[in-house]
């Protein structure tokens, strides 16, 4: 939140929304540690079930249901995020915004669906898990779109910054669908054994925080530059005091990319 004096007005909803994905990823994370640390213990080899301190097994048991609920919160606030840097028109911002809640909501539910039959059913586990992809799949898209088309018109600085977004989308969004396979994977290699809900978890982690916290971070980045480039006094000073840039060089490379190629 703090970094919202520091951007235009119009810019500052999409820290407001990375600042409730960031709060609301803390709790869910450490609620899956208090939750993993209940149900599992390390013997110095591999994670089995948890002892109590009594020396007895513990009855807890260890759910990525909670993951669902969250990301039910932080996808939709993730997607809408990033049209309050790019800049678009009021019809296609709600058409965007439809577009990307419920395609996001849709891969969520249908994955929820699947991880039920992760041990059950393998059939219906690949084939729900085949569903949310497609829906994964349509995001990219959008969101490829968004981004190669919109950034031609941003600060240069902006424009290097939205391609590296567009990367850490590709690269840590990847890693969900990959950890849901986890369990077919360990069917196909038991050998793999505790190991397996290890790796699924710290893929699911990793997977969070770099699309979560890196990416709130690169996307008020983005709304400070173009402040800054707006001749937004609190960016400017933002930009010279951390990044060590001056007033001129700032303003040299206000200018949109498209521009300065016609030029």
């Amino acid at each position: 939140m703090t970094t919202n004096s520091r951007s235009l007005p119009r810019f500052q909803p999409s820290s407001t929304l990375s600042a409730v994905v960031m709060v609301s990823a803390f709790l869910i994370l450490g609620l899956q540690l208090v939750e993993w640390l209940s149900a599992f213990a390390f013997d110095g080899t591999v994670w089995g079930l948890g002892v109590g301190t009594a020396g007895r097994f513990t009855e807890s048991t260890f759910s990525n249901g909670y993951r669902y609920l969250n990301w039910s919160i932080d996808v939709p606030c993730l997607l809408t995020q990033m049209l309050f840097v790019i800049d678009v028109t009021p019809g296609r911002f709600r058409k965007l915004r439809f577009r990307f809640i419920t395609a996001g909501l849709l891969m969520i539910y249908t994955g929820y669906i699947g991880q039920y039959f992760e041990i059950t059913n393998t059939g219906w586990f690949l084939f729900w898990g085949a569903v949310s992809t497609v829906f994964y799949v349509y995001i990219l898209y959008m969101m490829g779109n968004l981004i190669f088309k919109s950034r031609e018109n941003l600060p240069r600085q902006a424009y290097k910054t939205m391609g590296t977004i567009w990367w850490l989308i590709l690269i840590s969004w990847t890693l969900y669908p990959l950890a849901y396979l986890v369990p077919w994977a360990w069917k196909a290699f038991p050998a793999w054994g505790a190991w397996a809900a290890v790796t699924r978890q710290f893929l699911y982690t990793m997977a969070d925080i770099f699309s979560k916290v890196v990416y709130g971070v690169l996307l008020s980045s983005v709304a400070q530059i173009r402040s800054a480039a707006e001749g937004y006094e609190p960016a400017i000073q933002v930009q010279i005091d951390g990044g060590g840039a001056s007033r001129e060089y700032i303003e040299r490379n206000a200018h949109p990319k498209s521009d300065r190629i016609k030029s």
